[in-house]
């Protein structure tokens, strides 16, 4: 019996191309992902409030039917795979150097020439936008629970929306959406790898248990502000 193959901490070209064939033909006819849209569903995992068990985040890759592999060697092969870019979507948003290396940079399609004029009606990042938000509805309260408590959750989430819609929304209630531009799209495109990085930090700060101040009470001046931040005098509160 073969051992079974180490996960890998990011796929090749030849292995981002291998998952991409195996998703065409197994999940996008199910309407499951293509690459693009993994890409997003599994970047929004790595950041996200809270982590679905593998049992419920793996599905929706797949589509509405179990995957039809063409054997055990594929489906064990499309797992590895599977696995691997998982572990580079982690590694991306924990990244915290000064340039990305091209092992973890997002996966979306591009045209030939990006910096070239380029129709409106170009959609780029909308699959990746797409997954994303399927990740996010694993846990809608969770993340409306962030989106509630930072306005810079909801400013990300939004843009990533215009990603995903090709709409901008009116400052004025009830007037029409402009559509969203390549330029903007580029924009919001080339800021991904930085939105992952804070929603990163942000999840692992939320996570964090928060240490309660202790201070020796023998030293502590009675009327001065309790250290517990109440705004009492000490004698009033933790002294009382």
């Amino acid at each position: 019996m073969s051992e079974p193959q180490r996960i890998p901490a990011h796929l090749d070209d030849d292995e981002i191309e291998r998952l991409g064939e195996i998703l065409d033909r197994v999940a996008v006819p199910q309407g499951g992902f293509n690459m693009e849209a993994l890409d997003g569903y599994l970047s929004a995992l790595a950041v996200g409030p809270d982590l679905p068990p593998k049992d419920e985040w793996m599905p929706p890759v797949w589509g509405e039917q179990p995957p039809g592999f063409a054997d055990d060697a594929e489906r064990d092969s499309a797992q590895r795979l599977l696995l691997g870019h998982r572990n580079a979507c982690i590694a991306r948003a924990r990244f915290d150097g000064e340039e990305l290396p091209d092992s973890l940079s997002p996966l979306l399609w591009l045209p030939e020439d990006p910096e070239a004029e380029q129709p409106d009606e170009l959609d780029v990042g909308s699959d990746w936008a797409h997954g994303f938000f399927t990740a996010v509805e694993l846990r809608p309260e969770a993340w409306q629970a962030w989106l509630e408590a930072e306005d810079w959750i909801d400013e990300i989430l939004s843009l990533l929306e215009q990603l995903a819609t090709g709409d901008v929304e009116a400052d004025e209630e009830g007037a029409p959406a402009a559509k969203l531009s390549f330029k903007e799209r580029m924009e919001i495109v080339a800021s991904l790898p930085g939105m992952l990085a804070d929603l990163h930090q942000y999840m692992i700060d939320a996570k964090t248990p928060k240490q309660p101040v202790r201070r020796d009470a023998a030293k502590q001046d009675r009327n001065a502000p309790c250290a517990c931040g109440s705004g009492k005098k000490y004698k009033h509160c933790h002294g009382a």
